[in-house]
Order: structure tokens, then sequence, then C-alpha cells
């Protein structure tokens, strides 16, 4: 079984924010696999299913994005799996350009408060991560509005393409192995 789970803030007014890029990406697994997500539980919205032919739970933390580590913590204790093994969170990432995709096995928040607080609420950093990129700021812009704020213009379309690149790199690493998604998403698109 895999929790995989994505980030995000829950509410209508942060819908298409570059923050939830994670919520994005659960609604395209949930789409590939036939899962409806809307069970409330654990402080999430959850949707049981079978992906990549494995059973999985979709989760949506509903705590908002930097007490997201509550959440996963009650879903990874209910489930009793293993989260070095069996769970995936998937985030935005403002340290990549809108199109790229960082797949890794484990590693450290990267200043991002709702892996911070996974990390914090599970007691370790080995669990796998999809960071999705949403850019930079603009020089002397604000990093809140920047992450609050949507994907438009010409990026809107490579943005989309990314979240449906995550569903398919998910499901690699559920198949084949998380280095193996590694080295087929870890590339810079091309504007």
């Amino acid at each position: 079984m895999y929790i995989i789970a994505g980030l995000g803030n829950p509410g209508r007014e942060y819908e298409n924010t570059r923050h939830n890029a994670g919520f994005k990406a659960i609604d395209e697994i949930a789409k590939k696999a036939g899962i409806g997500i809307s069970e409330k539980k654990h402080k999430a919205l959850i949707g049981k299913g079978v992906f990549a032919g494995e059973k999985v739970v979709l989760v949506k933390p509903q705590t908002y994005m930097n007490l997201s580590g509550e959440s996963i913590r009650e879903v990874t204790d209910y489930y009793k799996v293993d989260a070095e093994s069996e769970l995936i969170v998937i985030s935005d990432d403002i340290d990549l350009d809108i199109g790229q995709l960082r797949i890794r096995p484990k590693g450290s928040a990267g200043g991002h408060n709702g892996l911070k607080n996974i990390i914090q609420h599970l007691g370790t950093e080995n669990f796998a991560r999809v960071r999705i990129g949403v850019g930079a700021k603009r020089a002397g812009g604000d990093l809140v509005s920047h992450v609050l704020g949507s994907v438009a213009g010409d990026d809107l379309e490579l943005y989309d393409e990314t979240i449906k690149n995550v569903a398919d790199a998910v499901e690699m690493m559920i198949l084949e192995g998380t280095e193996k998604a590694m080295n087929k998403y870890n590339t810079k698109k091309k504007k």
C-alpha cells in the first residue's frame, strides 16, 4: 500500500495557486486511476483505490500547508505504513523552473514549510517526494504573494503538462522504483 499525499491549502481562494501544485497533482492521479477524493478523515480529503497495480490512499491535507505533517502522521499511523518505503509526498518548489520536476527518495525540507512540518511529525527525512517547479519570485517581489499567486500566460500550458507528468512519474515510482523515475523525470524542460 502507498500513501500519496499532495500538499496545498484548502479553500476556493487557494485553488489555482502555485502552492497548490500538490493538490492539482493528486487530482490528476485520481483522474487517471478513477479514484474519487471525497472522504473527510485524518484532517484530510482522501480517496482509496488502486493505482499502478497497488492499493493507494490519495491524501489532500486540509490543515493548511504549514501543518501538513499533522494530517500525514495520522494517515501513516492509521494505515500502518512505513513512511520510508510507502509514502510519496508531492509539493511545489520555487527553486525549480516551471516545467521541471525533481524526484528524490529522501532529503531535507529545502525551506518548504509543509515538508518541514511532515519531517517534524514523522521524525524522518527518509520519504520519497516529487517537487513541482513553480518558478522563483521576481527580484524584489514578495514570496507569499508569489506562492499564493497563480500560474498564468505562457507558463500555464507548461505547468499543466508538468502536473500530468507527475501522475506518470508517481506511477513509474511505484512500478519501477524511485531511481528510474528520477532518471526519466528529473530533467529541465525547454520553454
